[in-house]
C-alpha cells in the first residue's frame, strides 16, 4: 500500500523567511561570513526566484539597488570581490591589490545574480574578467581561488572551483556576437586539460562525495562534455573528425563512467525512521562500559533489528521518508537532495530515484513549520545555504 503524501510546503512562511533574510540583519552568527555578502545574497535571490516572488514582493527600485552594489564589487582588473568592505576606493593600487582581490566563487555568484535579477550584463568587464579567469587556471588544468602577491594563484585545487570556473564562462562567453565575441576571441581557458582533470577525479582513490561529483557534472554540461544519447553522437562525430556511421558508444570525452556515477548517486538515497532517532538518544544517555564490544553489539543489534522491521507485516512496502547523504554510510542531510538530485536531472536519471519519499523527507522532516527556510537535518534551525538548496531541490521534484 502506497504512503499517503499529505506534506505540504509552507509557501507563505518560506516567503517570509527569505524577505527577513533580505531586508534584515542576519543572525550573529552569520557575522563571520561578512566577506561572503555576494554569496548569502545569491542563496537569498535565488530563493526568492524560485518561490517566483522576486518581481512580486519587491520592486524594481529595489532590484535596481542591488544590481548596482553587485557592480560596486567588480574590479576593473576583472572579477567581483565578495563585499565591498575590501574596497580600497581611490586609495587602491597595484601595491596593494593583493589585498582586495577578485575571489572565483564571488564572480560566479554575481554572475549568477546578476542574470537572475534579469541584468542584461552590459557592464560587467567580459575581456577582463575572461584573462583573470584564465590566469587562476593551474597547469593540471583546475583552477585556484584567486590571485595573490605577484599572480600567485592562491587556494586549493577543488572540484567546486572548477565548476565554478565552467559557469563563469559559459555566462560570459555564451550567446556573444559580432565585435564583443571579436574581443573575447582567444582569451578563453584550457578546456581540454580541464576535462581531464574532472576525469582524473572520478577514478581516483579518494572518497567520492556527492557535492563534488554534482560540481563535475555540471562543469562538464557547462562546457558541453557530458555523454551525448545516440542521436546526438554522429554529428559530434563529424565534427571531431569522424564520419558518423561509427556505432552509437556515447561519445565526448567528458564522465568516461556514466552508469557507474549514475549507480553511485542513486545508492546515497538512505531511508529516514523519526523513531530510530529518538531510540538512538535514550540509549545514549547511559555510561559506555567498553568503547569496542558496545559497538560491535550496536552494531549487530541494528542489523537485527532493521531485519526484523523489514520482515514486520507492519512495515510499509513503501519508505515514508528518504533523503540522501553525501558519502557512503552517512545519514540523510537535506542539501544533498539538491547535490545527487540535481545531479541526477542533469543525466535525465532522476527517475531512478524515490522522489516521493524525498519530497516528504524534506517537507515534513526538515521544513520549519514555524520560521519558514529548511535546517541541514530534522530539527535545525533553518539556514541560508540549506534552504536555497531546497527550495531549488522542491522546484525540481514538483516538475517531475
Amino acid at each position: 500500500m502506497a504512503t499517503a503524501d499529505t506534506s505540504v510546503l509552507h509557501r507563505d512562511r518560506h516567503i517570509k523567511y527569505w524577505l527577513r533574510c533580505l531586508r534584515s540583519p542576519l543572525p550573529t552568527g552569520y557575522t563571520s561570513n561578512d566577506s561572503n555578502r555576494m554569496t548569502l545574497a545569491f542563496f537569498t535571490i535565488s530563493a526568492l526566484d524560485v518561490l517566483d516572488i522576486l518581481h512580486t514582493h519587491t520592486n524594481a527600485s529595489e532590484r535596481d539597488e542591488w544590481i548596482d552594489w553587485i557592480y560596486r564589487c567588480q574590479l576593473a582588473r576583472g572579477g567581483f570581490r565578495g563585499f565591498t568592505g575590501a574596497d580600497f576606493g581611490a586609495r587602491g593600487s597595484v601595491e596593494n591589490e593583493a589585498w582586495d582581490p577578485a575571489n572565483l566563487a564571488a564572480t560566479f555568484f554575481a554572475l549568477a545574480t546578476l542574470v537572475v535579477l534579469g541584468d542584461g550584463l552590459e557592464r560587467v568587464r567580459r575581456v577582463e574578467c575572461l584573462e583573470w579567469l584564465r590566469r587562476l587556471q593551474w597547469k593540471d588544468g583546475s583552477f585556484g581561488e584567486l590571485l595573490g602577491d605577484g599572480g600567485k594563484i592562491e587556494g586549493t585545487r577543488d572540484m567546486r572551483y572548477c565548476y565554478m570556473a565552467a559557469g563563469v564562462r559559459w555566462i560570459l562567453r555564451g550567446g556573444v556576437e559580432g565585435a564583443k565575441a571579436a574581443d573575447i576571441a582567444g582569451k578563453d581557458i584550457d578546456v581540454e586539460t580541464l576535462v581531464r582533470f574532472i576525469n582524473s577525479s572520478e577514478v581516483c582513490r579518494s572518497t567520492p562525495v556527492a557535492g563534488m561529483t554534482y560540481c563535475g557534472i555540471s562543469a562538464l554540461s557547462f562546457l558541453d562534455r557530458l555523454p551525448k544519447p545516440p542521436a546526438d553522437a554522429g554529428s559530434k562525430a563529424q565534427e571531431l573528425g569522424g564520419t558518423g556511421d561509427e556505432p552509437p558508444p556515447v561519445l565526448l570525452t567528458g564522465l568516461p563512467s556514466l552508469e557507474g556515477t549514475v549507480h553511485w548517486l542513486v545508492g546515497r538515497q538512505t531511508a529516514y525512521f523519526p523513531d530510530d532517532e529518538i531510540q538512538e538518544e535514550e540509549e545514549g544517555d547511559g555510561e559506555l562500559e567498553s568503547a569496542t564490544s558496545s559497538q560491535e553489539q550496536s552494531s549487530d543489534l541494528e542489523q537485527e533489528r532493521m531485519a526484523a522491521k523489514m520482515a514486520s507485516e507492519s512495515f510499509p512496502h513503501e519508505i515514508p521518508y528518504a533523503g540522501f547523504g553525501g558519502r557512503c554510510n552517512k545519514s540523510s542531510d537535506t542539501c544533498y537532495s539538491f547535490w545527487v538530485g540535481g545531479a541526477l536531472a542533469i543525466l535525465d536519471r532522476v527517475n531512478l530515484i524515490d522522489t516521493s519519499a524525498n519530497r516528504r523527507f524534506l517537507l515534513e522532516c526538515t521544513q520549519h513549520s514555524v520560521l519558514g527556510g529548511f535546517g541541514k537535518l530534522p530539527g535545525d534551525i533553518p539556514g541560508l545555504s540549506a534552504s536555497t538548496d531546497l527550495s531549488s531541490m522542491l522546484f525540481f521534484l514538483n516538475s517531475v
